[in-house]
């Protein structure tokens, strides 16, 4: 069948500058360049372009320049270029259209739409140069009051604190399977969370035993799978989550190719050899909020209580009666994921058009738990395409006490976010469990370029929460006085909490 899809995008060469040294022939996984010989030349095939950017980085004589094709079909509002171009590839192919990465629809933002407060004259802000400004954070359940005894000159604590999880920064990294990403990208992010004093989520797919060294600082996860899942594994780390859903294919299970389970993964994972990783939809043994309160005590019996335990749920329209119950259900910590979560590989039309942005949800959630009495059962986390450190104050002021990032972390390390991570051929070696290609990614850099970015991060918000005359992060979770909506209609700001502009 002759295709009738045009190519996304243009590759140039100027050969004027090509030396034909090769080297965008070798950096390329979708064999776009190719050398012809009886021309003495390289060619490009468009059609395989994906984007990435490889090919122009690495280009020593920086002859190569990538653009959008020109041509496009008639302007249409509703039968848009991406609706016609769609249903062509399904046409030719008959299958669903996977897509990694995120939502990246552009009415579905809200982070832009609020904006922060400062101080000026009568409540004077802080210097966090000469100042100390507090961003410790510590996840899980908080008692409704501390009872001490005075004992002499001592003050002993009489009330039990629940296991905490205690992060430097209220920044962690996201939950990455093991096959999803490889090995490398695993290791630099263990590596980030140790030297910042965070946690990294090492997904569904197990946890390699050379990371073992790493588990103060890792959050293990139990999803509908339990890849991985042993008494071993939920005793390494520092926390342990339970995950139901993600945002970026709410209801729906995950896959990972048999090609892309070699020998280490598969024994990560507990698996054969070449087996297709699949988790179901649900998890066959919770059907309720009283089967979830029994797996998080099992959990918990499982590590003699001694590890927060943490629900991961996609955020969706009854998104806070479901927080309701798991802030009930014995939970430590609640993780929320909005509708622009990323995912290596999901169905395009899910990612697109099922549930709702994560600070809608995020809202409704911290007022519910707040009206109910409950909020300080639970820690709230919040991820879902967090781009910057003012993303995470909003996230803060708007009721989370602390985000996770993933997309950011991977573009840290190289990601031009092509959106092609499901065709194992990550170019800049991240997405890919190929070896040959893998090794494009050094552990020491990538975890270096993470660690920049975190201490970048950290030392902005000091410097908001200053602008803020607020010298404790503490004090500005769920504070929405310090936020203002900015072309929000009324039931926006409503459901935010927040007042618009000039209010």
């Amino acid at each position: 069948m002759k295709t009738h899809l045009l190519p996304e995008y243009i590759v140039e060469r100027d050969n004027a500058r090509c030396n034909k040294c090769k080297i965008c022939i070798e950096q390329c996984t979708y064999q776009v360049h190719y050398y012809k010989s009886d021309e003495d030349s390289v060619g490009s095939r468009d059609q395989n372009c994906v984007n990435c950017q490889r090919c122009v980085v690495f280009c020593p004589r920086k002859a190569i320049t990538i653009r959008k094709n020109p041509n496009f079909y008639r302007e249409n509002h509703h039968w848009t270029n991406e609706a016609i171009i769609a249903i062509k590839k399904q046409a030719e192919n008959g299958s669903v259209i996977l897509a990694g990465m995120g939502c990246d629809k552009p009415n579905l933002t809200y982070w832009d739409k609020l904006l922060l407060n400062a101080s000026q004259v009568t409540n004077p802000s802080i210097d966090p140069l000469r100042e100390p400004i507090e961003i410790r954070t510590y996840l899980g359940k908080k008692p409704q009051q501390l009872e001490f005894e005075f004992n002499g000159e001592d003050i002993v604590l009489e009330t039990e604190l629940a296991p905490q999880l205690c992060l430097e920064t209220p920044i962690l990294f996201a939950a990455m399977s093991y096959g999803a990403v490889n090995l490398n990208v695993h290791e630099a992010l263990a590596k980030a969370a140790t030297e910042c004093g965070t946690c990294f989520n090492c997904g569904e797919g197990g946890l390699h035993s050379s990371l073992y060294k790493y588990g103060d600082h890792i959050i293990v996860q139990v999803a509908s799978g339990r890849f991985g899942v042993s008494p071993e594994y939920l005793s390494v780390g520092a926390a342990i989550e339970i995950k139901i859903g993600q945002g970026a294919k709410p209801g729906i299970g995950g896959h990972l190719p048999g090609e892309k389970v070699n020998e280490d993964i598969a024994k990560t994972r507990m698996i054969p050899v070449g087996a297709d990783a699949l988790s179901p939809a649900p998890h066959h043994d919770i059907y309720s909020i009283e089967d979830l309160k029994q797996l998080i005590y099992t959990l918990k019996e499982a590590t003699n209580y001694t590890k927060p335990i943490a629900v991961k749920i996609a955020a969706v329209h009854n998104v806070a009666a479901i927080a309701s119950g798991i802030a009930r259900s014995g939970a430590d910590i609640l993780v929320i994921d909005g509708v622009r979560g990323a995912t290596g590989a999901a169905p395009k039309i899910i990612r697109d058009n099922v549930g709702i942005p994560i600070e809608l949800a995020l809202a409704s959630v911290d007022k519910r738990l707040r009206d109910e009495g409950v909020r300080n059962e639970v820690s709230i986390v919040v991820s879902g395409s967090i781009r910057n450190s003012a993303d995470v104050v909003k996230a803060i002021a708007l009721g989370a006490d602390a985000v996770y990032i993933g997309t950011a972390a991977l573009i840290a390390m190289g990601c031009t976010l092509c959106q092609k991570c499901y065709t194992g051929k990550c170019p800049w070696g991240i997405t890919t469990t190929d070896p040959a290609i893998s090794k494009r990614l050094d552990p020491q850099e990538a975890s270096r370029r993470v660690v920049n970015l975190v201490n970048a991060w950290s030392s902005e918000i000091k410097e908001m929460l200053g602008g803020m005359g607020i010298n404790a992060i503490e004090s500005l979770r769920g504070n929405r006085e310090q936020l203002r909506g900015v072309g929000l209609n009324e039931t926006e700001l409503k459901v935010l909490g927040v007042k618009h502009v000039g209010d």
